[in-house]
């Protein structure tokens, strides 16, 4: 046997086939035969090229591991690196990829020519565009493509594949602003639902789909951007009728909601929104939509199903409506736009820029007027303060009083809350202040620090603002405020007076990691009038005439005036600083740096409303 090389068993197997014959000529890596385990084929090759001089087995014997099958003569064994490069043809054609392939394509937009030109016809754009656009380009990697809807005991499989592909819900995670974040801290879920398939609805396997992503994110805290177009829930997935009564124990409205203060979720709507789609717009930290959409919790059938009257889609929560309410915190004009601004939002908790401009910081001396009873814009201020460009309010139409902005100042992400003059003098109403709490909750959950702009007289009182539960809606900003586990730097515009101002700086001026003052600022445990007229009302009362009466109420209120400016209660340490506007920015990125960032954020619901 010196004179041969055995080619031996791999392990213990039954031989399946012997695929040469003594005397015939191999070459290395040649089939010689086909062993069986454990039902699996294992090819037996020749690691040598020679002759074979003799062959020691049987079709269907039984080989022990180590057994002699073929004596092999002159033979001439291959080094391992030749091995290593045996030649394969990479562009062979198999049956098994081309099958793949094909499958794969019937979901894409270019074999679907059909479904692409109904969202032409309105203007709209299909899921797949708006996932591509959202994403970063070549990052994207998709869950659940070939799943079909389940409903094979009413159409054939061809049917199903064609029509109903990835069940319509695109789902899958990508990069978003890699370019600025790098590409850990762009991690993304993305979701989608495909009005061209059975109009969007949630069936039997996107649900799945959807749980699958959701307890991804959950795991792996990742943010999720939702496109939820679509009609709801769906009856027609017949082949899970023996296993699902009632559908009330799907997991999706228990995984959505339980993603709450893990990492951010971005809900964009455009057209169609109804029941199910709805709660999970609903259910969102923030939520994009266009100015087409229709969004409510039933769509017309259930509606006059349930003996409501009949509608049409479009009476059933318009934009003018949900933005108005507060269900909608930014509208755009289309999915283009409303895609980008998903981009921008997702990046305010993705970190900071390094790429900035501001307009002149001197212009912010100017914008509050020297007289201190005429009104302002708010948001030119804030404008001016951020990074340009920066600034994205959320719900501006809802809770006027109390605008609610993220944006950048020298490339860092702040939250900002601010009173607008314009509306109810800044005061603090039932709307504002569950506007203000929720978006604090939303920063603290993130770790956005919080800039407070505070110009406000107090809270909204009077019996009107009392039946709208005002006690409890406004305290909601006090109470977020308070309990902040992210930097809060609150600036002292104009007017800073009650418990709204209170409410404003995190319940006291020196709750605030710090509080500081523009020259134009007041403050006092009530409005400067009110306090003149309660506080001297015997005296004003005993004036002799209208004239005199006037004269002591104006002395009264400068010497109000005089006690209560930035300056005079900054000498009381009452507050932290008075300083020239333009030096805000300075103290706020100073400040930010000083505070420094949270080690072990706590993890906090954040309420829907």
């Amino acid at each position: 046997m010196s004179n041969f090389t055995p080619i031996t068993a791999p392990m213990a197997a039954s031989v399946v086939s012997i695929d040469v014959e003594a005397g015939a000529t191999i070459t290395q890596g040649q089939q010689v035969a086909v062993l069986e385990a454990m039902k699996m084929h294992h090819i037996i090759e020749a690691e040598m090229s020679g002759t074979v001089a003799e062959i020691r087995m049987s079709i269907d014997d039984v080989v022990d591991e180590g057994a002699v099958l073929i004596l092999v003569a002159e033979a001439s064994q291959a080094s391992d690196y030749e091995r290593s490069t045996v030649s394969i043809d990479v562009d062979a054609p198999r049956a098994d990829l081309e099958e793949v392939r094909q499958r794969h394509d019937l979901t894409l937009d270019a074999q679907r020519p059909d479904a692409v030109a109904k969202r032409r016809k309105i203007d709209s754009r299909t899921a797949r565009e708006n996932v591509e656009d959202l994403c970063d380009a070549d990052s994207f990697i998709e869950y659940g493509q070939l799943a079909i809807a389940a409903q094979r005991r009413r159409r054939t499989l061809d049917d199903l594949t064609r029509r109903t592909p990835a069940d319509g819900m695109i789902a899958g995670f990508g990069t978003v602003n890699a370019n600025d974040f790098g590409a850990e801290q762009s991690r993304c879920a993305v979701l989608a639902y495909d009005y061209t398939v059975l109009a969007g609805t949630q069936g039997h396997n996107n649900h799945k789909k959807k749980d699958r992503l959701f307890e991804l994110a959950q795991k792996w805290k990742t943010p999720v951007v939702f496109f939820t177009e679509g009609g709801g829930g769906r009856p027609g997935d017949v082949d899970t009728d023996d296993l699902f009564m009632s559908w009330l124990d799907i997991k999706t409205f228990a995984t959505w909601p339980q993603l709450s203060g893990i990492a951010p979720r971005i809900a964009v709507n455009s057209g169609r929104c109804f029941a199910g789609n709805a709660v999970i717009f609903g259910c969102a930290d923030i939520t994009i939509a266009t100015q087409n959409s229709n969004i409510g919790l039933a769509g017309p059938a259930m509606i006059e199903g349930g003996g409501l009257g009949k509608y049409t889609p479009e009476d059933i929560g318009p934009i003018d409506v949900q933005s108005t309410n507060g269900v909608v915190d930014i509208t755009c004009a289309d999915e283009r736009e409303a895609t980008q601004i998903a981009r921008q939002t997702l990046g305010y908790f993705q970190g900071s820029t390094k790429n900035w401009t501001v307009a002149d910081q001197r212009s912010l001396r100017h914008l509050v007027p020297e007289n201190r009873l005429r009104v302002y814009d708010m948001r030119a201020i804030v404008t001016a303060l951020a990074d340009e460009g920066s600034a994205l309010e959320l719900r501006p139409k809802y809770g006027s009083g109390l605008i609610t902005s993220l944006l950048r100042i020298e490339g860092h992400p702040f939250g900002l809350i601010a009173n607008d003059s314009r509306y109810l003098g800044g005061a603090i109403d039932g709307d504002g202040g569950e506007k203000g709490g929720r978006f604090l909750q939303l920063c603290d959950a993130y770790g956005l620090p919080v800039i407070s702009l505070c110009d406000t007289p107090g809270f909204m009182v009077g019996p009107d603002s009392e039946k709208t539960a005002a006690v409890r809606r406004g305290s909601r900003l006090i109470m977020a405020s308070a309990n902040l586990s992210v930097p809060l730097f609150t600036i002292i515009v104009r007017k800073g007076y009650g418990l709204g101002a209170q409410a404003m700086a995190g319940g006291s001026f020196h709750q605030p990691f710090f509080t500081i003052a523009w020259p134009t600022a007041e403050m006092g445990p009530m409005g400067l009038e009110g306090a003149v007229e309660l506080g001297f009302s015997k005296e004003l009362a005993g004036a002799n005439n209208e004239h005199e009466r006037n004269e002591l109420y104006e002395q009264l209120l400068a010497r109000m005036y005089e006690k209560g400016k930035g300056v005079s209660v900054a000498t009381a340490f009452e507050i932290d600083a008075v300083i020239d506007p333009a030096e805000t920015r300075t103290w706020l990125v100073r400040g930010r740096l000083a505070a420094g960032q949270r080690t072990s954020p706590q993890r906090r619901i954040v309420d829907v409303w």
